[in-house]
């Protein structure tokens, strides 16, 4: 499976961005994304996650209100829109794929097996 993540780039604060992410190769029947960043010198961590059957999504609580995870199962696309940029949303990136049933949304990192090569998202002040 390759995933393939853009949309990135320079925003001023307040702004809005829409992050997409195309699924391609062999993906397995069912799986969840989710979009993962990381800024320079902090962890990984988990931004927003939607289920394969788009009726279960996880938002952490820095994006919650002012961000929207979909699916677009028959494109094999996912899309974050991100309103209400903040500088602290500075950051690279990351979907990813983790296999599983129709409403399964893993918030952790291990779950998902497949990784997009990232998109570099910098909010101005």
């Amino acid at each position: 499976v390759q995933l393939q993540a853009s949309g990135g780039g320079l925003v001023q604060a307040g702004g809005s961005l829409r992050l997409s992410c195309a699924a391609s190769g062999r993906t397995p029947s069912s799986y969840a994304m989710g979009w993962f960043r990381q800024a320079s010198g902090k962890e990984r961590e988990l931004v927003a996650t939607i289920s394969w059957s788009g009726f279960s999504a996880y938002y952490a609580d820095s994006v919650k209100g002012r961000s929207i995870i979909s699916r677009d199962n028959a494109k094999s696309t996912v899309h974050l829109q991100m309103n209400s940029l903040k500088p602290e949303d500075t950051a690279v990136y990351y979907c990813a794929a983790a296999q599983g049933p129709g409403d399964y949304i893993p918030r952790a990192l291990s779950p998902y097996q497949y990784w997009g090569q990232g998109t570099q998202v910098t909010v101005s002040s």
